[in-house]
């Protein structure tokens, strides 16, 4: 797919790597795309998640991680269904090796149709009784969430830029011989891009401190028949926010003619919580800017926990090498799980939102909250509600 030349010199040979990725004029240094430069924790990733609206809602949900760990030579994707009570989760690991526009990882594989509006996601993973055919397509534009850099102590831990879209899907899935069709008229979904420098891969051994040992997290991408939202804070333990986010956009086949369209609002929210977790049972927010005040009232239908699809896995965590080219799969019962367990902390919530003019939207609520954070009463790293 790719050549290469080498260059000696006294420090020994020097590889330059070549590839198709090369030939768009896409390159931020003079190095090809190909080089990871000095940081190991350089990632690029794909999200995605589907759900029915309607009636139909917190039946059936999906998610996909796919990301390359140019810095550790790993690519990796996941998929996981949640239906019936049961997740069930697929995944796959390889080498990166030179292709960095190959995306395929054991059972999942991506493919751009058409940049910001189609991308394509499939799975084929007849061990697990899991087969599927997905097309994205844009309702909106893509969101340019504001940059995250984050430092806790003196070393960089977040350096990231992010977009968020909502869409519908249209295709199937098929599981253990049941036909699930997908029709764009009533599924839809968000996915995201997120590329930079953040934790990845296997942890170095005994790293030394560096600041806090927390992490506070809110995430809610939502679809309304005429408005895409997308929300996000993040918290240091005394309540401070480092990073935030309120938008809204109309909807709209064409994303590049609403991208002026967009609207930044600031933000106000308060969390349900639900006994003995750090996880919410509803959710109430309000969005103003010049144009007035929108609240929506989030009720939780169901739980999907992010382990399935990488997030915090102990083993196929995302950038983990376990192998040059490797698969597993798994299953659990949701009602099983142990919420008040560090292992399940990141979640996201289904959730039905009522907006204050009588409008119904579908979404998530993403949370990952973990160590002190003071407005939420938490002291210590795992202790819950009461």
């Amino acid at each position: 797919m790719g050549w290469a030349v080498t260059i000696p010199g006294r420090q020994g040979r020097l590889k330059v790597v070549i590839t198709a990725a090369d030939d768009y004029p896409l390159h931020q240094s003079s190095r090809p795309l190909r080089d990871p430069g000095t940081d190991k924790n350089l990632y690029d990733r794909f999200f995605f998640c589907g759900y029915p609206t309607g009636d139909a809602f917190g039946e059936t949900y999906f998610a996909v991680a796919f990301g390359q760990y140019p810095g550790r030579n790993v690519m990796d994707g996941a998929f996981s269904l949640l239906r019936g009570g049961v997740q069930r989760n697929v995944r796959g690991s390889r080498l990166l090796g030179h292709d960095r526009l190959d995306l395929r990882a054991g059972p999942v594989t991506i493919e751009i149709v058409s940049p910001l509006r189609q991308l394509n996601v499939k799975v084929d993973a007849p061990e697990a009784g899991i087969t599927a055919d997905l097309l994205f397509t844009a309702r909106g534009p893509a969101f340019e969430e504001p940059h995250y850099r984050f430092a806790g102590g003196f070393l960089t831990t977040f350096d990231i830029t992010r977009m968020t879209q909502n869409g519908t899907w249209s295709g199937w899935i098929d599981v253990d011989g049941e036909r699930i069709e997908v029709d764009p008229s009533s599924w839809r979904g968000t996915r995201d891009r997120s590329w930079g420098i953040r934790g990845v891969g296997n942890r170095e051994p005994n790293p030394a401190p560096d600041g806090m040992a927390a992490f506070y997290w809110l995430w809610a991408p939502l679809n309304f028949d005429d408005m895409n939202v997308i929300f996000d804070v993040n918290e240091t333990p005394d309540g401070a926010r480092w990073h935030e986010n309120a938008l809204t956009a109309p909807v709209g086949d064409d994303p590049s003619t609403l991208a002026d369209l967009v609207v930044d609002r600031t933000h106000t929210y308060d969390i349900t919580w639900k006994p003995g977790t750090r996880h919410a049972t509803a959710f109430d927010m309000t969005f103003s800017g010049a144009d007035g005040a929108v609240a929506m009232h989030l009720d939780t239908v169901g739980t999907f926990y992010m382990p399935g699809i990488g997030y915090g896995h102990p083993t196929w965590g995302h950038g983990m090498y376990v192998g040059p080219n490797e698969r597993t799969h798994d299953s659990f019962v949701t009602a099983e799980v142990n919420e008040a367990e560090l292992a399940w902390q990141h979640v996201q919530h289904l959730v039905r939102a009522s907006r204050g003019d009588g409008a119904i939207g579908f979404g998530l609520l993403e949370m990952l909250i973990v160590g002190a954070h003071a407005p939420s009463g938490f002291t210590g790293y795992t202790d819950m509600r009461a």
